[in-house]
């Protein structure tokens, strides 16, 4: 009985909520995996390899490199700046794969009444808003930080 008050139990909307959530996740898995299990979880398992095979070395081999060539100029701290815009514009770019690169067929644009044209140039816009906005910031702490230095005498 103690474990059982050791547990910390939300409260009943929070336990509603959750057994919701579960219950749509359900839902949503069995009507998933009863068209096509079998090519669902093969999908899943090709994801998963190609990710752990190909993506985590590609991405952590990048991300080094900007660190060593940061870290060579004496701007550690600037990695994050970097790194926050490209792992969004990548994630989004993950995302949105299939209508980015336009690898979609005519059932798309029927079903939405919208051509997947746009998409990469919206994809660009975005990223470019993403490091923008990042150098933006960079350049507002960095100007805050040498106001907040005292003077050098030389």
């Amino acid at each position: 009985m103690s474990l059982l008050r050791r547990i910390p139990v939300g409260s009943p909307l929070q336990l509603l909520l959750l057994l919701c959530s579960f219950a749509l996740a359900g839902y949503a898995g069995v009507r998933l995996l009863a068209d096509d299990w079998f090519g669902v979880a093969l999908w899943f398992v090709g994801a998963a390899l190609v990710h752990d095979l190909v993506l985590v070395p590609l991405y952590a081999g990048v991300d080094r490199l900007l660190v060593r060539g940061f870290a060579a100029a004496g701007r550690r701290e600037w990695v994050g700046y970097v790194r926050v815009p490209a792992a969004l514009s990548g994630l989004l770019l993950l995302v949105w794969f299939p209508l980015i690169s336009g690898a979609v067929d005519e059932r798309y644009r029927s079903a939405t009444g919208r051509s997947a044209d746009v998409y990469l140039g919206h994809w660009l816009l975005v990223t470019a808003a993403l490091f923008a906005g990042s150098a933006l910031l960079l350049g507002v702490r960095v100007r805050s930080a040498a106001k907040q230095r005292p003077p050098t005498d030389h």
